[in-house]
């Protein structure tokens, strides 16, 4: 395995354990010891993800000109700071403030990732290789909730304790960021022009479906966690369902691969899979029943990634490569920032079950616009990148 990749999904997978210990618990956190509504979970939510809308255009625009592993470093210094400071919060707008720092950390972490990923990967190996990291991160998120259950069954570990944990093992990953950043990799130098954004809106289709994705993904990460417990699961429920969730994502990205061959009709299928997962959640009460949901929501949220990035990537030129990452997770963070304070809001007014029945519908929406620009959601055979 190439020295750099190894080094990137080692420091994914660290990085999804912190995900895994705190994420789940945030939500929970928040309801039952601060005392947020609905509304203000949507909030932080919303805090958190926000800074992701615009960060990310900038870090792209930083990816071919300085070292990657540098801004990696910064966005792991920038994470685990903010997790830390979750252990001492005692209220939601100093909630909302650490997420913050957490949604500009994260814009250091995936884009300069998935640059170098691009960088070392040829032809058809990009998929694979943005998938397995991609893997690894998902693994760590999977792991992340069984240890938090396992402290908090056995060792009577409270929120802010499995908050200090996680900036601990977030902190781990600075060291195999820095290794990554010792070899200077070739830069280049082109002059920017912010009309290359432009070029990202040449995937309208594409875009609804990452809006759409993400939007539902940012309700699972900042408001389900609560939802559940409202529909009578434990904390430690919360995390077993979690850990659930984790086992359909790594399965789902073990075939990613050759369900690229396919890449319309996966991403279809994915939509319709978030959908569903969703609606479930609206009718059910039991553990067994929302880990279906979960399994499906899942296989949805792993698979859109790896195969819509490959798309707007494989139609783009060389030189502005980066640019488009960052643009493409610019609207990764529109979608994220979107779906928690809408839900919040829906939830705060119509009952915390409303979103996701909305939402279950929305999704049906698109997957059937989807099916009729299928064409268009295909990646071209000959990549640039």
């Amino acid at each position: 395995m190439n020295r750099k990749l190894a080094l990137v999904y080692i420091t994914g997978l660290l990085i999804g354990i912190s995900y895994g210990l705190h994420g789940p618990l945030l939500p929970l956190f928040a309801k039952n010891v601060i005392g947020a509504s609905y509304a203000e979970l949507g909030l932080i939510g919303f805090a958190n993800f926000i800074p992701y809308m615009f960060f990310p255009l900038f870090v792209g625009i930083f990816l071919n000109r300085f070292n990657n592993g540098h801004l990696l470093s910064i966005g792991v210094i920038m994470n685990s700071a903010s997790v830390y400071l979750l252990s001492i919060a005692q209220s939601v707008p100093e909630i909302m403030s650490f997420r913050i720092i957490t949604g500009v950390a994260h814009a250091f972490f995936w884009p300069p990732c998935e640059a170098i990923i691009s960088n070392v990967s040829k032809g058809k190996t990009r998929v694979r290789n943005i998938a397995t990291f991609t893997g690894f991160f998902t693994t760590g998120f999977m792991i992340g909730p069984l240890f938090g259950s396992i402290l908090l069954e056995n060792f009577d570990a409270t929120y802010r304790i499995i908050f200090e944990i996680a900036a601990y093992v977030l902190a781990a990953s600075l060291v195999s960021s820095l290794v990554l950043s010792k070899n200077r990799p070739k830069t280049k130098h082109e002059k920017f022009s912010f009309s290359s954004l432009k070029e990202i809106a040449k995937f309208p289709h594409v875009i609804m479906l990452l809006i759409y994705c993400t939007a539902s993904f940012g309700i699972i990460l900042s408001i389900y966690p609560a939802f559940l417990n409202d529909r009578a699961m434990t904390i430690v429920d919360v995390e077993i369902l979690f850990f659930v969730f984790g086992i359909s994502r790594i399965l789902t990205l073990a075939v990613a691969g050759k369900l690229a061959k396919h890449t319309s009709l996966t991403l279809i299928i994915a939509v319709f899979s978030i959908s569903i997962g969703l609606g479930i959640s609206f009718f059910v009460e039991t553990i067994i029943e929302f880990a279906i949901a979960l399994i499906l929501l899942g296989f949805g949220f792993s698979i859109f990634f790896p195969l819509t990035l490959e798309i707007i990537l494989s139609k783009t030129r060389r030189a502005i490569s980066g640019t488009m990452i960052g643009a493409y997770e610019t609207t990764f963070g529109i979608g994220w920032a979107s779906g928690p304070i809408t839900a919040g809001l829906i939830s705060q007014f119509f009952g915390n079950d409303a979103p996701y029945l909305v939402f279950f519908i929305i999704g049906i929406g698109v997957a059937i616009l989807s099916i009729s620009k299928r064409k268009l959601l295909e990646p071209n055979k000959n990549t640039n990148l």
